[in-house]
């Protein structure tokens, strides 16, 4: 009985240390600078003020679309901002497009899917999930008119927000701070030698640091820091954990295990992984290590269509959430929502199945 569970622990174990080596300085740590720089400087009033029903569909929906790249949250935070939404009278459409992108085009995720398992995938998942977050929030809106009618007249008995934005320094200096901090994530990621990297690396950093001296405020300075530490202590130690449990059930349940389910780019694979990822719970980023390790996708057990259908699926529903939403817009709305995110998820992964 011991020698399973020793082998178990060492599995986890060198899961746990391979994911470190080659993931986390490289990528993980200038990808929570970048989310924490958006948290920081990057004001969420200024996205989510534009979700009413009165508002254009190409400024409500295209902002609610790539909400997730500027908000960097996962499924558990994005819900009581969802709520707090719905009850200051956004547009059910915006709403819901909202709380799909929110998690599903999660900066964090997207950098780490396409480094841990392949550019392609992680650039399909951007993609697919910004043209899914659109179309099932305009399906909502069409499915639930009479609630963007009633939430229409909520609209009129608000108070504007002032949009007092001071902007002391040039506009483009903020634009340059995250293209020198996407240049560092980059060079960082790039198949280089040291020898090269480590120069331009310290290029881009003293550049950064330049900019942070002398055209940001101290305490944007600190915020920044603050919003970095936030999301790293949120999600660091889970998925240190997480990816060392997913090790030990490799020993039990191998990889090879899956092939039979998610072994073809079949509508049926890709929709039971829809599915699948519809059931667990999985917090943010450690849907990562699930597909590339426990299902096998970096072995090969796992192909590209279901991969993509539980990217798209996992992180933006789960029985807990789906209970949550529940309570904040009923049952028939909620239903909906689902079966729009498992069809879609599914429809993704064949499609992109048939490329690869």
């Amino acid at each position: 009985m011991a020698d399973p569970i020793i082998g178990a622990l060492l599995l986890g174990w060198e899961t746990l240390a391979e994911y470190l080596a080659e993931h986390v300085l490289t990528c993980l740590v200038p990808a929570f600078f970048i989310a924490g720089a958006i948290a920081a400087f990057i004001k969420k009033e200024a996205i989510l003020k534009y979700f009413s029903p009165e508002s254009p569909k190409s400024i409500a929906y295209g902002l609610a679309s790539i909400s997730g790249t500027v908000l960097a949250v996962c499924s558990c935070t994005i819900l009581p901002m969802f709520a707090g939404l719905f009850k200051r009278g956004s547009g059910i459409g915006p709403a819901t497009t909202f709380l799909y992108a929110g998690p599903a085009i999660n900066i964090l995720a997207i950098i780490y899917t396409a480094k841990v398992l392949g550019f392609e995938l992680g650039l399909a998942r951007a993609v697919f999930a910004i043209v899914m977050a659109v179309a099932i929030g305009l399906l909502m809106a069409a499915l639930f008119r009479s609630y963007d009618t009633e939430t229409r007249e909520k609209m009129k008995l608000m108070p504007s927000v002032p949009a007092g934005e001071k902007a002391e320094r040039p506009r483009w200096i903020v634009p340059l701070f995250f293209v020198l901090l996407i240049g560092i994530l980059l060079a960082g990621t790039a198949k280089l030698d040291w020898l090269i990297k480590f120069p331009i690396i310290y290029a881009l950093t003293l550049g950064t640091a330049y900019l942070l001296l002398y055209f940001f405020e101290r305490d944007e300075v600190t915020e920044w820091g603050y919003e970095t530490w936030d999301l790293t202590k949120k999600i660091f130690p889970i998925l240190v954990v997480g990816t060392f449990f997913l090790g030990m059930l490799a020993y039990f349940l191998p990889p090879e295990t899956f092939r039979p389910f998610f072994g073809s780019n079949s509508f049926l694979s890709c929709l039971l992984a829809s599915l699948v990822g519809t059931i667990l719970y999985m917090p943010t980023l450690l849907e990562v290590p699930v597909i590339g390790t426990t299902f096998g996708y970096l072995n090969g057990f796992m192909a590209g269509g279901p991969a993509l259908s539980l990217l798209l699926a996992g992180p933006t529903v789960s029985l807990p959430s789906l209970l949550v939403l529940y309570r904040i817009m009923g049952a028939r709305k909620t239903a909906t929502y689902a079966v729009l995110v498992i069809v879609f998820s599914a429809f993704a992964g064949a499609a992109y199945g048939l490329f690869l």
